[in-house]
């Protein structure tokens, strides 16, 4: 019986040392104590959604087509804009609050509007006027835009809320005209020329179907400064 637990212990002790080394001789073989890592300028693979983004993430729609939804109204923009009535007036005479008034603020200079205001640094040396495209970027994220900023408002996150904002903003002493958006409607695949359709109405030339085909893509027309 005693020679019997001795096989079996000899065996089981054998079993672990082969074990042992063939995961040694494993683990040197496939590198597995020194992974490898991509060298300087090597490229990995990106994984593209079905939509072809990369990384799944949807591209977010332009200014120009947030401005034109029927459901962005200046109306719309007036209710979203009652969360900065804590530190903004915006009707004509206003006082300047926390943050300056706003009245006539569409086309005017970034950081300079508002006469007296204390702006910032980060704002006032920003640059550029304030048109539809550097607000839809402030509204988004006031400290992204401005880094510095005494804003400590954190955004808003849906482009709908930042056009309809800004809309009721130019309705409040401003005048920026709204950029038109033309989608071009996809040809057809024998090559017939792509009918264009403009929000604000009026006839518009036909583009020309590149390749036959083409996917609808959004034009802003230039915004006055």
């Amino acid at each position: 019986m005693t020679d019997n637990r001795n096989t079996i212990f000899g065996w089981i002790l054998f079993s672990g040392i082969v074990a042992l080394g063939v995961s040694i001789l494993a683990g040197k073989y496939f590198h597995a104590d020194s992974p490898e890592h991509l060298e300087e300028g090597e490229s990995g693979f990106y994984i593209a959604s079905a939509d072809g983004a990369e990384g799944g993430a949807a591209a977010e729609m332009t200014m120009a087509a947030a401005l034109n939804m029927e459901s962005v109204t200046a109306s719309a923009g007036e209710q979203i804009f009652a969360k900065c009535v804590a530190c903004h007036t915006i009707e004509q005479g206003g006082a300047n609050g926390i943050g300056p008034n706003l009245w006539g603020i569409m086309g005017q200079p970034i950081g300079k509007h508002a006469a007296g205001f204390a702006y910032s640094s980060a704002l006032s040396g920003k640059g550029g006027n304030w048109d539809w495209d550097t607000m839809n970027e402030w509204l988004k994220s006031p400290r992204a835009f401005a880094n510095g900023t005494k804003m400590s408002f954190a955004g808003l996150s849906k482009i709908e809320d930042r056009a309809a904002v800004a809309l009721y903003m130019n309705s409040m002493g401003s005048n920026v005209p709204v950029p038109e958006y033309v989608e071009a409607v996809a040809a057809e695949a024998d090559g017939t020329a792509v009918e264009g359709a403009g929000v604000e109405g009026g006839d518009i030339d036909p583009v020309e179907a590149a390749g036959g085909a083409a996917d609808a893509v959004p034009v802003p027309a230039e915004a006055a400064e």
